[in-house]
């Protein structure tokens, strides 16, 4: 039988990757197949993986990404110090993660950046785990992470307190919440938007919409704006790559 890949997360109604790897298998005349697992819970993980003896690899997505962790054997250095993973190989009964989300953030957000951005700070809303990926890319192209929730604690700001001068400081502004997904596309987290400029960029890691209402909302003030897809394209192609190395002895 041909080799399984898939995508576990719930829901799923908003992902791309099924007919993203559909389409390069048919392109690339690889026999496999790449199936959705909507899952709850990673609690049974160790079973679902039992019950498809083809599988040799998954991505993991909302909510699971930090999630997975403890239910893996072993983890990629990135992985374990961003702390979230969203690629699993599965070979030979061991499971193994891997984050491809920093790769594809960081390359599909260098060519919007200034030449310059060495100490700026950049807002990251939301403090799950595509945020984790996103502060560990930031932190690698010298920006200074900030992480923005409802709710105010430790070193998290809240939306409240994005104040005129906060907002004049940072240029750069990255939603890795899922507002403004599909089907709820008429959402967007809670930022000053009448603030933005020209110099400001957002970042919506959602893809679907492709213009959600956040990157909308920015659009009419000027700023600079760009959804997730290419990173889910770049970081599809890096997960193909893991799961099709060589295995480590």
């Amino acid at each position: 039988m041909s080799n399984l890949y898939g995508l576990i997360g719930y829901p799923l109604g908003h992902s791309f990757s099924a007919a993203f790897f559909a389409e390069k298998f048919s392109r690339e005349h690889v026999d496999a197949r790449y199936e959705n697992f909507e899952m709850p819970s990673v609690g049974k993980l160790r079973d679902f993986v039992r019950a498809h003896p083809q599988l040799r690899g998954f991505n993991v997505t909302i909510p699971h990404k930090q999630a997975v962790i403890p239910h893996l054997d072993d983890l990629s250095e990135e992985a374990r110090e961003i702390g979230a993973v969203n690629v699993v190989k599965v070979c030979r009964g061991r499971l193994v993660g891997y984050n491809t989300d920093v790769l594809g953030f960081v390359r599909s957000l260098e060519p919007l950046l200034p030449s310059e951005s060495e100490g700026k700070v950049a807002l990251v809303l939301g403090t799950g785990g595509a945020s984790k990926a996103v502060c560990y890319g930031l932190r690698g192209l010298g920006y200074h992470p900030q992480f923005v929730s409802r709710t105010r604690r430790d070193s998290i700001i809240s939306y409240a307190d994005l104040t005129p001068a906060l907002m004049a400081e940072a240029h750069l502004v990255v939603n890795c919440t899922p507002l403004g997904m599909y089907p709820h596309v008429d959402v967007a987290p809670d930022i000053p938007y009448h603030l933005l400029t020209p110099r400001h960029i957002l970042y919506d890691l959602v893809y679907n919409p492709p213009e959600t209402e956040f990157l909308r909302r920015g659009r009419e003030h000027g700023t600079i704006t760009k959804n997730g897809l290419e990173m889910l394209h770049l970081q599809a192609e890096a997960a193909w790559e893991i799961w099709n190395a060589p295995a480590r002895a």
